[in-house]
C-alpha cells in the first residue's frame, strides 16, 4: 500500500503531467526522425495537406490519450519496478505528442480541441488498468500497443505519397510502440480479456472519427 504522503507527491505529479500534456508546448528529448527536407512537402495540394493533418491530429490526440493512460498507470502502480518501466514508456511517448504536435504546425493545422477530454478519459482508464494488478496493467499496455501498432500501420497506407516527413514519423512511432509492447510482454504481461480488447477498440474508434474534426 501507498503511504498518504507518497499518494500525495504522485497526485501532485499526474496533474502537473497533465497539465504540461494539455496546455504546454510539448518539447521531445530524441530529435524529430524526419529527415525529408521540409521544402518537400511544396509537393502537397491542398487535399493532400487537408488529409495529413486530419490523419496527425489524431495520432495527436493517441498520444495525448497514450501520456494519460501510462501516467494513470503508474499512479497506481504495485511495485516500484513497475512505475518506472511506465514512466520510462511515458517519457518516449511524450516524443511522439511532440514530433505530432511539431508536424502538425508545419502543415498549417491546429490539434484536437478535445486534448483535455483525451486526456482525463484515458487517465481513468489507466487507473482502472493499474488497479487490476501490475500484471494486467502490463497486459493493458501489450494489448494498447498491438492495437496502436495496426492503426499507425494503417495511417501509413493512407498518407498521400508526397508527405514523407510524416512517414517518416509514423515509422519510428510503430518502431517504439512494438518495443513498448515487447517490453510489457516480457515483464509478465497478463492476457487483457475479450471484452475488455472489443472496448479498447470501440474507444480507440471514437477518438479516430472524432479528432479528425473537433
Amino acid at each position: 500500500m501507498h503511504s498518504p504522503e507518497n499518494m500525495l507527491d504522485r497526485l501532485i505529479s499526474g496533474a502537473s503531467e497533465g497539465l504540461r500534456t494539455c496546455f504546454s508546448a510539448a518539447a521531445a528529448n530524441r530529435p524529430c526522425p524526419a529527415d525529408t527536407p521540409r521544402d518537400a512537402d511544396a509537393g502537397l495540394d491542398t487535399q493532400a495537406r487537408s488529409t495529413s493533418i486530419r490523419l496527425m491530429r489524431v495520432n495527436h490526440a493517441g498520444e495525448v490519450a497514450a501520456q494519460a493512460l501510462y501516467n494513470g498507470q503508474a499512479l497506481f502502480a504495485r511495485s516500484p519496478e513497475t512505475q518506472q518501466h511506465l514512466l520510462a514508456a511515458a517519457e518516449e511517448e511524450f516524443d511522439h505528442l511532440a514530433w505530432c504536435s511539431e508536424r502538425i504546425s508545419e502543415l498549417g493545422g491546429s490539434p484536437s480541441r478535445l486534448t483535455p477530454f483525451w486526456y482525463a478519459g484515458s487517465f481513468v482508464v489507466g487507473t482502472i488498468a493499474a488497479l487490476a494488478g501490475d500484471a494486467r496493467s502490463l497486459g493493458f499496455i501489450e494489448e494498447t500497443e498491438a492495437q496502436v501498432e495496426a492503426h499507425l500501420d494503417d495511417h501509413l497506407g493512407r498518407l498521400p505519397e508526397a508527405d514523407e516527413r510524416s512517414r517518416e514519423i509514423l515509422r519510428q512511432m510503430s518502431a517504439d510502440e512494438a518495443r513498448h509492447g515487447a517490453d510489457a510482454a516480457s515483464r509478465g504481461a497478463e492476457p487483457v480479456p475479450e471484452f475488455a480488447r472489443h472496448l479498447m477498440r470501440l474507444g480507440g474508434s471514437v477518438l479516430r472519427q472524432v479528432a479528425q474534426v473537433l
